[in-house]
C-alpha cells in the first residue's frame, strides 16, 4: 500500500470518527450517566467500619445530645428514647430499629423525570451546595458580593451541565437583608433556573411554610407536591459536638411534616468542633446523623431522610477550614462508606478546594476530593462542583470547567467491564493478523466511541502545534466565552406566567420577570 492510500485512510478513518463523536447518542448508551455504582475505594477495613459505628452507638447511648427542644422531646422519648439531666440519650436499641426500618428505597425527584435520583445502594450523584457569599471573576482576578441574580445564574448554568445532576443553593443573595424575603427568594431563583432536583435551607419554620406552600403552587396542589416533591432541604440540626441546633430542629420538624426530603447535616471541623483524629471525626459525625434519622422518624415513620456526615478539616496550623486537604477527601470517602454499611442515602461534601480561583491548585484539590468521593460510592456529593476559598467563594466558570472533571470522574466510578466482547480477542487477532496493524478504523472502535469514552467539552486535547495555531486557546478564558453564551442566550420558563403572577401576588419576589 502506497503512503498516499495509507494516510487516505487515515483521514477517512479520523472524519469517521469525529462524525461519529458530533452525532447524538442516546442517553442509556452514553459512557457515563447519573447514578453508577461505585464503591471500589474503600479506605476503611471492615473491622474499622464496625469499630466506628460501635463507637457511635456508645456516644448516643453514653453521652446523649443536649439542647433537645420541647419537641423533639416528646418525639424522642416517644420512640423509647431517655431524657435527663439536660441530654437526650439514644438506647442501642431504638437506633438499631430505626436504621433498620429507615426508608432507604425513595427518590428525589425533579420536576423533570429523566432527572430524577435514586440516592441508593453505591450508585453516585454530583451536585452543587454552599453558602457561598462572594463570587470569584477570573476575568478580572477579583471578589465581589454575591447576589440573588448569581444564584439564578449559576442554576440556569447547572441545567445546561450534562454531569451535574442536582443543583442546591450554592451562593447567599446578599443583595437580600430580611431573613424571609432572602430564603424564599432563594428557593425560587433555584426552581426558575432548572428543572433539575433542587435543595435550599431555612432558619425559620414559618420560612418552611413559606417554601411549602412555593412548591405547591408550583406543583398544582399539595397533593401532586407530595406525590412528586421535587425540592429537599438541608439541615444543619445539630451544632458538634452533640448540641442541637434549636431553630434547625424546629425547621426540620416543619420540612418532615410537609412531606420534604431532608439531609441530615451534621458538620463538624476536625480539630476545632470534631476530634483532630480522622477516624474520631467520622464517628461524632456519624453519632450526630443517626440521632437524627432516629429524630425524623419519631416525627414521620419513613420520612425520606439522607444522613449527612460532613467531616470538615482544619489547618491545624491556623484553624482555617481546608477543603481541599488530602485529609478532606479521606474523610469523605470513609463517610460513603459508612453509609454503605448502613446501606442509607448518604451526602457528604467534596469537590471544593481553598484555591482562590480555577488555577492548578484548583484542580488537584478538587479533583482529588471529588474523584474519591465518586469511587468511595457516595451517593450525593455535595459542593462538587464551582466552589473555592474553603466555601466562601463561588465560580460561575468553574462551573463548567468542573463539569468536565465530573464527566471524567464518573468515568472512573462506572469502572471498566469485563465480558467477551470488551476483553477483544476476535478484534486484536483480526487486527494483528489479517491487518492494518493498528485499531484506528475497526468497526469496534468506532461503535465504543461515546459507549466507552468520555470526551471533555472546555479541556483541550491539541498537539501543541495545534495549540499555537488556534491561538494558543485557555480552559478558563473557554469557560468565560461558554457562562457569557449560557447566560446571554438560555433563559428556561420553568415557571409558567400564570402560576409566576400567583407567587409574586403571595411573595415578595426580588427577580424581576424580564431578567429571566
Amino acid at each position: 500500500m502506497s503512503v498516499v492510500e495509507d494516510n487516505s485512510r487515515r483521514r477517512g478513518g479520523r472524519a469517521a470518527r469525529q462524525a461519529l463523536r458530533a452525532a447524538p447518542i442516546p442517553a442509556d448508551k452514553a459512557a457515563v450517566k447519573p447514578g453508577m455504582s461505585g464503591g471500589n475505594y474503600t479506605p476503611l477495613s471492615q473491622r474499622d467500619v464496625e469499630r466506628i459505628h460501635e463507637s457511635a452507638l456508645e456516644i448516643l447511648e453514653t453521652v446523649g445530645i443536649s439542647d433537645c427542644i420541647d419537641s423533639a422531646v416528646a418525639y424522642l422519648t416517644g420512640a423509647g428514647c431517655e431524657y435527663r439531666d439536660g441530654r437526650m440519650y439514644f438506647p442501642r436499641a431504638v437506633v438499631e430499629d430505626t436504621i433498620a426500618n429507615a426508608n432507604r428505597d425513595f427518590t428525589l425527584y425533579a420536576r423533570n423525570p429523566q432527572h430524577d435520583i435514586q440516592p441508593t445502594g453505591k450508585r453516585v450523584h454530583f451536585g452543587t451546595a454552599g453558602a457561598a457569599v462572594h463570587i470569584a471573576e477570573p476575568e478580572t482576578n477579583t471578589y465581589r458580593e454575591s447576589t440573588l441574580g448569581d444564584l439564578y445564574d449559576a442554576a440556569r448554568i447547572v441545567d445546561r451541565c450534562e454531569h451535574i445532576h442536582f443543583f442546591q443553593r450554592t451562593v447567599v443573595a446578599r443583595d437580600l437583608e430580611d431573613p424571609r424575603e432572602l430564603e424564599i427568594n432563594t428557593a425560587y431563583a433555584c426552581l426558575a433556573g432548572t428543572n433539575k432536583h433542587v435543595g435550599t435551607s431555612f432558619v425559620d419554620p414559618l420560612h418552611v411554610e413559606d417554601g411549602l406552600k412555593l412548591a405547591h403552587m408550583i406543583a398544582g396542589s399539595e397533593a401532586a407536591w407530595r406525590a412528586r416533591p421535587f425540592m429537599s432541604m438541608s439541615c444543619c440540626f445539630v451544632v458538634p459536638p452533640m448540641k442541637f441546633a434549636e431553630d434547625a430542629c424546629r425547621c426540620l420538624e416543619a420540612a418532615v411534616l410537609g412531606g420534604m426530603p431532608v439531609l441530615l447535616l451534621s458538620a463538624g471541623q476536625a480539630g476545632a468542633t470534631s476530634p483532630a483524629a480522622l477516624a474520631g471525626a467520622v464517628v461524632l459525625q456519624i453519632a450526630e446523623c443517626l440521632a437524627a434519622l432516629v429524630y425524623v422518624n419519631a416525627i414521620v415513620p419513613g420520612a425520606p431522610a439522607i444522613i449527612g456526615p460532613w467531616p470538615f478539616v482544619s489547618d491545624l496550623r491556623t484553624g482555617a477550614m481546608s477543603g481541599g486537604s488530602g485529609e478532606q477527601a479521606l474523610l469523605t470517602a470513609a463517610c460513603g462508606q459508612m453509609g454503605h454499611f448502613y446501606n442509607l442515602p448518604t451526602g457528604s461534601a467534596a469537590g471544593m478546594c481553598d484555591a482562590k480561583m480555577p488555577d492548578i491548585q484548583a484542580g488537584y484539590e478538587k479533583g482529588m476530593t471529588a474523584a474519591l468521593a465518586g469511587v468511595s460510592g457516595l451517593n450525593l456529593v455535595y459542593e462538587s462542583v464551582g466552589m473555592h476559598a474553603s466555601l466562601l467563594g463561588f465560580c460561575m466558570e468553574s462551573l463548567l470547567i468542573d463539569n468536565d472533571m465530573i464527566g471524567a470522574i464518573n468515568r472512573n466510578v462506572r469502572g471498566i467491564e469485563v465480558n467477551d466482547e470488551t476483553l477483544a480477542i476476535d478484534v486484536i487477532k483480526s487486527v494483528c493478523l489479517d491487518g492494518p496493524g493498528h485499531f484506528l478504523g475497526h468497526d469496534q472502535t468506532l461503535s465504543l466511541m461515546q459507549s466507552e469514552y468520555i470526551y471533555p467539552e472546555l479541556g483541550n486535547r491539541m498537539s501543541p502545534k495545534e495549540w499555537q495555531e488556534a491561538g494558543k486557546p485557555n480552559i478558563i478564558e473557554n469557560a468565560i466565552a461558554l457562562k457569557k453564551d449560557i447566560l446571554a442566550n438560555y433563559h428556561p420558563e420553568y415557571i409558567p406566567l400564570d402560576i409566576d403572577a400567583k407567587i409574586r401576588e403571595a411573595f415578595p419576589i426580588k427577580l424581576p420577570r424580564n431578567r429571566m
